[in-house]
């Protein structure tokens, strides 16, 4: 999955690049990326506002301790975000997407 979204990273980058346009569709994508890395890397139960009654460590052999949980699923993670970028490369296509910033439009 990484060099697949790899590779359409660089599809991407490249093709605003060339187009010198979708700078507000960039932006939006790696807003939303970032949310997703985020919850990715947040736990989820939050240590601090979790009430300890005793000791936090396993006291049983069949207590297991997962000292961390990912919010976000890696899988999840990595699927919502190559979805994303998919769904980037395709509105780059469209011409109502593009958003021009100066007097010169570039098609």
């Amino acid at each position: 999955m990484w060099l697949g979204d790899l590779a359409i990273v660089t599809i991407y980058v490249l093709r605003v690049y060339n187009l010198q346009g979708f700078y507000i569709v960039s932006y939006g994508l790696r807003i939303y990326i970032l949310n997703l890395l985020i919850g990715f890397l947040s736990p989820k139960v939050d240590p601090e506002l979790e009430v300890l009654d005793g000791a936090s460590l396993p006291t049983e052999e069949s207590d297991k301790f997962k000292p961390f949980i990912h919010r976000l699923p890696e899988f999840k993670f990595w699927y919502t975000i190559t979805r994303k970028l998919l769904a980037g490369n395709l509105v780059k296509v469209d011409k109502n997407f593009r958003f021009w910033y100066g007097e010169k439009v570039h098609y």
